[in-house]
């Protein structure tokens, strides 16, 4: 019996404050390393997507979300094709936090090389291609977008 289609949920963090969006610069994780990227991960066995956020931002930023007071902003359905995989269906949903408790910090300096706001609409050269395209979605008003799929 063949096995049945699986997305991978991914929830990010969009904090935005004056015009700018922080970001990470991605290390030692495989994973388009020496880029920027927005805190964020996969989802989780047994928690909702905005549970999934909150708990990414607290391993990531040491801040403390309550579910509730996150806004979901975009869902972006792409195809993750890059090297060394065969390519698979990922599933984004890109939330801003209305509030937040803490200070913001690099909890994961082993994975962040670094912690930095950018103007949205002049963001560095480097950024994870989908995190680009997410962020130019947002700027514009874009609630759903597919990305990447041409790859196939």
């Amino acid at each position: 019996m063949k096995e049945r289609y699986r997305l991978i949920p991914e929830v990010f963090v969009l904090i935005v404050q004056e015009g700018k969006v922080l970001l990470g610069k991605r290390a030692n994780t495989g994973y388009w390393d020496g880029t920027w990227g927005l805190p964020g991960g996969h989802g989780e066995d047994r928690e909702t997507l905005r549970q999934g956020a909150a708990r990414e931002a607290k391993e990531e930023l040491g801040i403390d979300i309550d579910p509730a007071d996150l806004q979901l902003v975009l869902v972006q359905h792409r195809w993750c094709a890059d090297p060394g995989n065969d390519g698979h269906a990922r599933v984004g949903f890109y939330f801003v936090p209305q509030r937040f408790r803490g200070m913001i910090r690099n909890v994961e300096p082993g994975k962040c090389d670094g912690l930095e706001y950018f103007v949205l609409d002049a963001l560095p050269d480097a950024v994870v291609p989908h995190v680009r395209e997410a962020l130019a979605c947002y700027r514009q008003g874009v609630r759903y977008n597919e990305f990447d799929w041409e790859t196939l």
